[in-house]
């Protein structure tokens, strides 16, 4: 086996022994890379020489007998909304394509810290707004199971690098879905944490109350030594929580005792494919045959969840977006070609006697904001950004945006009544079904937002989801189990799949790429 087909969690136990070195290991990477990325597009950028260096400073230190962190000597990808001091920081959009961060986001910070080797900067669609990573302003990324469909989004740079074994663990980020969904297309284990359990600090804004970075890995040892890197209290994050961070890699392999799995009744119904829900109930069967017991609950609100998460994210992005104007933060357009334009159509008018249309033409500093955005923003976040524009404007503000606020506490209230009941963890789909074809639903919005039907709730409710593989369809597809718990017990989550990862072997499979 190779070096870059080993876990997180193997490799670091051949490092830790001096089997082999960080260098070493950064260098299989990056040949795998080079080897096969250009099929994938999982990367944007990949710094080898960086890599390489960090990598040398690392084994240096271990010979040298010093205490090292958590991932020391890990290559690890990161997603490109997350700052990475003298980096580029593009959210995949034409508005920051030139924009190099000055200081490093905290998991940036803490992955640092831990030794981690960082390898490279991963595709996403624009500012994380989408599904299928096809709304990339730079390269659409493919699914390592089959090349002609979708990763799955936002995320999806981030979960393909790590089904095609280039990088053994990477960060994602998740606003309705954007770990899960992505995990579950390609058939490996995605985390969203608790929101405020990992800091956003440097994470470039969509939906404040919403987005949260998690791990990509492998495994769900794998993803419990990343948590434990990058989760824990910031001081310059307001919405924190102040709390200790549990020793995930250390808890992760005992098994959970009397566990209740809550299945939500409005999970199985249309709209779910016949192969999905098959996998998802046998691996239900999994967890009965180790002890587990099967609660049957309600979400009342459920079927609200797209609906309000829709109305929400969009009002959150275009108040965060709105720095992106030429002027302040982003993208440029010529500001001398804009001033010449207003110019010669001024005359123009002039010339035809239309002195009022003259008069009333755009001053050339907001024609410099209009051309800015639309040349900076690509169609998808457009869409967005008008949508939560209209909603947060006089006279609809109460009918959609604070009625989508009492909404979104009536869902967190399902889940609170669900793990009342003693219900441990909620287990159901992650999504509807495999992967998608590349450019099936790019242009149906609504096709496109149903996607995330079983995912939303958890980033309304706060609460923390991871998803593991659980099957394949009869084409070879992966498909992914979903699993949500209480806020803060990521712990039980990681034990949970564990357990479901040491009696099966779903999780072991990989892609044949060439």
């Amino acid at each position: 086996m190779a070096l870059y087909q080993k876990t997180a969690t193997e490799l670091l136990g051949l490092l830790s022994s001096g089997q082999v070195t960080s260098e070493e290991l950064t260098r299989a990477y990056a040949e795998r890379i080079a080897n096969i990325d250009k099929q994938v597009g999982a990367y944007l950028r990949v710094d080898v020489d960086g890599a390489l260096e960090q990598a040398r400073v690392i084994d240096a230190r271990r010979k040298r007998g010093e205490k090292l962190g958590l991932l020391a000597g890990l290559p690890v990808a990161v997603k490109d909304l997350l700052t990475a001091r003298g980096d580029l920081a593009t959210c995949a959009s034409r508005m920051l394509e030139n924009y190099r961060a000055t200081y490093d986001s905290t998991v940036v910070a803490k992955l640092r810290a831990a030794d981690a080797v960082l390898l490279g900067r991963t595709n996403m669609d624009e500012f994380a707004m989408g599904g299928s990573t096809e709304n990339s302003a730079f390269q659409k990324t493919r699914n390592p199971w089959d090349l002609e469909r979708t990763p799955g989004g936002s995320s999806g740079g981030a979960a393909a690098c790590v089904a095609a074994d280039e990088a053994c663990l990477s960060i994602g980020t998740d606003t309705g879905g954007s770990i899960r969904q992505p995990a579950a297309l390609c058939g490996v284990t995605g985390l969203k944490p608790t929101y405020g359990s990992v800091s956003r600090y440097g994470l470039i804004a969509f939906a404040s109350s919403l987005d949260q970075a998690g791990p990509l890995a492998r495994t769900a040892e794998d993803a419990a030594l990343l948590l434990e890197a990058i989760a824990g209290h910031d001081p310059q994050d307001a919405t924190s929580i102040n709390a200790p961070v549990p020793q995930y890699s250390q808890t992760v392999r005992e098994p959970l005792k009397g566990l209740t799995l809550g299945l939500v009744r409005e999970h199985f119904a249309a709209g779910l494919e016949s192969e999905t829900e098959a996998a998802v109930r046998e691996a239900i069967k999994v967890y009965e045959s180790l002890g587990a017991r099967v609660k049957e609950v309600s979400f009342p609100h459920a079927k609200y969840g797209v609906a309000v998460y829709y109305i929400i994210a969009p009002c959150e992005a275009s108040s965060n977006l709105a720095r992106y104007d030429g002027i302040h933060y982003g993208r440029r357009t010529d500001e001398a070609k804009v001033a010449a334009e207003l110019d010669a159509e001024r005359k123009e008018l002039l010339a035809a006697g239309k002195k009022r249309e003259a008069e009333t033409l755009d001053t050339s500093l907001v024609r410099l904001y209009r051309k800015s955005r639309a040349e900076g923003f690509g169609p998808e976040v457009k869409r967005r950004i008008m949508l939560g524009t209209y909603a947060l404007s006089s006279g609809y503000y109460d009918a959609y945006y604070l009625k989508a606020l009492k909404v979104r506490r009536l869902i967190r209230q399902d889940y609170d009544a669900a793990f009342q009941q003693g219900i441990d963890l909620i287990a159901g789909p992650c999504t509807a079904g495999p992967a998608f074809k590349l450019g099936e639903k790019v242009d149906d919005p609504l096709a496109m937002y149903l996607v995330d039907l079983y995912t939303v709730s958890a980033n309304l409710a706060g609460v923390g989801g991871i998803s593991i593989p659980c099957g394949f369809s009869k084409t070879g597809l992966p498909i992914g189990l979903q699993l949500q718990a209480p806020p803060l017990e990521e712990d039980k989550l990681l034990r949970a799949a564990h357990m479901f990862q040491t009696a099966t072997d779903w999780h072991t499979r990989r892609p044949a790429l060439a």
